[in-house]
């Protein structure tokens, strides 16, 4: 296989405004290698695939494709050089088929109409390059994400993509849908298609790829074989050494009281009886597989929605359902698993969306108090290193790790004091996730209560007090973090699963 490069970013440059955020960059795409792209969030790396893909063109440097120079103005120019880009918030239609969606913009015509059958055959060449078997007719919403994001890459292969990119493409997406995932990529390989890969899941890294490209601050830092050990890569990417990754500390020294507690509360074929309280300086985790009813129950307790039976209460007193006023006023902030969806306004700046919860609290006379609200924000902004140009940029603008940190500063500017975290480090780099610990443990150590969300079993054994396993919507049972390992944890997720399937077996059998 030949070792001339496909694509060539050549000391590639990119400002905005007075901002530098890519300055002098070279990255090499390989045919049937995959160059990860790894960084910390802001480090550059959505800058970067961007040039490649022809929505921002470098200042400086130039772009080459099979060692020629090029011009990439736009997407449609870096399609026809065979660039194709996966972003993590896919590019599909959920209403249209399967079929229609890898052709659509380029539907195969006959006398003026959309030639069907041409189209299907289109699509099934595209499905059967990457072995995936789906009803072509059916609408892509109703697919799995992982089933979406294996037809958004047939869609790519039926441009002749011979550059694949790919952004984030396992952060919401289960082990085994990952292990799938990666044996498409390894067929990819075999036929020479060169692709770029980010993750924040280190362990990912060794498996899927050839070589690691580190970036910070926008800068080179070093290319390194994708076998380099974990700890050596966070070196790199933050430019210290991190001791612990999951740096949990119990520091609370005042009275065990009892803030959250949680009784009997259920939700007609989401959660069953539900039941568990939480201290002060303690974090307690749901933990279980996706479907489980774990964030069925952190919007209850939120307010955000009703529910069948039971009850909320903190600090003995209890809330009324879906009312999210009422929970933001007993000091309960919500951390939700969709920050960009249910968390933010994304085109608001950074200094309203981490103000929304205080508006009415602060308000003096009947009206907003714009400039202790901007204190406000910029002192916690500051105190949790949001990395942004002004607190008038849009929140939208920033990157992953520091839209999460908005929102963690908006409960903070609340005073929250029960604490509701929901995959709080989902899509957020390693640097990024120590910093977030840190919060829960100031949280923590001030007294408040947290309850966290977590699909990542290492980050549950590592930042919890207690574990409660979920398991087809209710409690299956409680771990005592300290002594918990990833397996007792699974064996209490699937049990009840394992049980109904059992139990089903038998039923069909007599």
């Amino acid at each position: 296989m030949s070792e001339n490069p496909l694509l060539t970013l050549e000391g590639v440059s990119k400002s905005f405004g007075p901002v530098t955020v890519i300055d002098g960059v070279t990255v090499n795409v390989y045919p049937g290698k995959v160059q990860v792209l790894l960084g910390e969030n802001g480090a550059g790396k959505s800058t970067l695939i961007k040039m490649m893909s022809g929505v921002y063109q470098p200042d400086g440097g130039r772009i080459l494709v099979d060692g020629n120079p090029v011009s990439l103005p736009d997407t449609k120019a870096a399609e026809a050089a065979g660039i194709a880009t996966i972003h993590q918030e896919l590019n599909l239609v959920g209403s249209m088929s399967v079929a229609e969606n890898i052709c659509l913009g380029r539907m195969p015509r006959k006398y003026g109409l959309v030639d069907r059958r041409a189209m299907k055959a289109r699509a099934r060449a595209a499905l059967d390059l990457i072995g995936l078997d789906v009803d072509l007719d059916q609408p892509v919403g109703e697919l799995g994400i992982a089933r979406q994001q294996l037809v958004e890459i047939a869609k790519a292969l039926s441009l002749d993509a011979r550059i694949l990119i790919l952004d984030e493409p396992t952060a919401a997406l289960t082990t085994r849908e990952i292990a799938a995932l990666f044996t498409v990529v390894e067929d990819l390989r075999r036929k020479g298609v060169g692709m770029v890969f980010i993750s924040h899941h280190l362990d990912e890294i060794a498996a899927i790829g050839n070589s690691v490209s580190v970036l910070r601050d926008g800068k080179f830092i070093a290319e390194v074989p994708a076998g380099t050990p974990e700890d050596e890569l966070v070196r790199l990417m933050v430019g210290r050494d991190i001791e612990a990754q999951f740096p949990r500390r119990r520091e609370y020294a005042g009275e065990a009281q009892t803030l959250l507690e949680v009784r009997g509360l259920s939700m007609k074929g989401l959660i069953h009886d539900v039941s568990f309280s939480v201290a002060a300086g303690e974090v307690v985790s749901l933990a279980g597989l996706m479907g489980a009813g774990r964030t069925e129950v952190v919007r209850a307790i939120a307010g955000a929605d009703s529910y069948t039976a039971g009850s909320v209460s903190v600090r003995g007193k209890q809330l009324p359902k879906a009312d999210i006023g009422a929970a933001i006023r007993a000091g309960v902030g919500h951390v939700p698993e969709d920050r960009k969806v249910q968390g933010l306004v994304l085109e608001a700046a950074v200094n309203d969306n981490i103000g929304y919860a205080t508006l009415a609290a602060t308000a003096k006379a009947g009206l907003v108090d714009f400039s202790g609200q901007r204190a406000r924000a910029q002192e916690v902004a500051d105190r949790l290193r949001i990395r942004m140009h002004s607190l008038d940029q849009a929140v939208g603008s920033l990157s992953g790790g520091n839209q999460q940190k908005a929102v963690f500063a908006r409960w903070i500017v609340a005073g929250s004091t029960v604490l509701l975290l929901d995959e709080p480090t989902r899509g957020v780099d390693v640097g990024a996730k120590v910093e977030i610990y840190e919060l829960i443990n100031a949280i923590t150590a001030a007294g408040g209560a947290v309850v966290m969300v977590s699909s990542e079993l290492p980050e549950v054994l590592g930042m919890s007090d207690r574990i409660l396993v979920m398991s087809g919507g209710h409690i299956a049972g409680e771990l005592d973090a300290a002594g918990a390992t990833q397996d007792a944890v699974m064996s209490l997720a699937v049990r009840d699963i394992q049980r109904d399937l059992e139990y089903q077996l038998m039923k069909d059998g007599s």
